[in-house]
């Protein structure tokens, strides 16, 4: 009777032992449309192998944690915009990036500023964590390299700008800024920002299935506008002026307006007519924005 007992009591311990063990040790298994999605990514050429973009061998991490096609990015844009420090990530994470920094981002830095970003520094890359770090929560999209946290940016006329210091900052600043979140609540699944939990001093944002159908979003905070409608930047600041009605930098000399507006020599046989910066936007008037686009947190 003693024994029987004694197992009986044994039981429930080895069982919950064993759970631990389940989540520790791998038991956990990577949802198939993460793999679905790589491949696919990587089979319609939506991200094309670079000296920047770098294939690396699959990760397969603790538990349901890794990446099937991963890649090694240490710049965008035909590596015009180095990331630092080098992020990996999956292939659908880095179309998107791709995209929202040739479509979004560099617009808007020639809007703001007159200069298009060089720079981007992330924080978070690929990381088999839970979500913020705490103990118990689900696994994070950057468990499956399909998220970037990203803090800083820096402009070809030397300028840096970052999320803690900007978001509240000077007026260039905070409507740069702005702008390229609220243009990420829409192409990304997941955008958060200065306003959420363990978010003051980055963007983090991530392509996590939400919904049944896998295409709800979720932004926090939520932007007072929609994302501003920009030509989508080549690489040249000259595309940014219709015809060849640019205006002068008078004050500046041709090396100093060459520096500034064409860092990598795209448009150096046309020094003369390297324009000024853009006209800054006035402040815009809150949209309203239908509740049903976000969740509330």
């Amino acid at each position: 009777m003693v024994r029987r007992v004694a197992f009986l009591a044994v039981v429930p311990l080895v069982l919950v032992l064993a759970g631990c063990a389940f989540n520790i040790f791998g038991g956990e298994r990577r949802a198939a449309w993460r793999d679905q999605e790589e491949r696919a990514c990587m089979k319609s050429r939506a991200v094309t192998p670079t000296a920047f973009l770098q294939p690396v061998r699959k990760i397969n991490g603790r538990g349901a944690c890794g990446i099937a096609m991963p890649l090694k990015v240490s710049a965008f844009a035909d590596g015009t915009v180095s990331i630092g420090p080098i992020a990996t990530l999956g292939c659908p994470m880095t179309a998107a990036l791709e995209a929202w920094m040739q479509e979004t981002v560099q617009p808007a830095a020639l809007a703001w500023f007159g200069a298009p970003v060089v720079e981007m520094k992330q924080i978070s890359n690929y990381s088999c964590r839970p979500i913020n770090n705490i103990h118990g929560e689900p696994l994070s999209e950057h468990a499956f390299g399909n998220a970037l946290d990203i803090s800083a940016f820096t402009f070809a006329d030397g300028r840096s700008i970052t999320v803690l210091k900007d978001w509240n900052g000077a007026e260039e600043a905070r409507g740069f800024l702005r702008e390229i979140y609220s243009a990420g609540c829409h192409r990304f699944k997941t955008a958060l920002g200065p306003g959420a939990r363990f978010h003051d001093d980055h963007f983090h944002f991530d392509l996590a299935r939400r919904g049944r159908d896998g295409t709800e979003r979720y932004c926090n905070p939520k932007p007072d506008s929609l994302p501003v409608d920009r030509a989508p930047y080549r690489g040249d600041v000259m595309a940014a002026y219709p015809g060849d009605s640019v205006p002068l930098l008078a004050d500046a000399p041709p090396d100093v307006r060459r520096e500034l507006y064409d860092p990598f020599g795209v448009a150096a046989s046309k020094e003369a007519q390297l324009p000024p910066p853009l006209p800054r936007r006035g402040p815009r008037p809150p949209l309203e924005i239908p509740m049903s686009y976000f969740e509330l947190q």
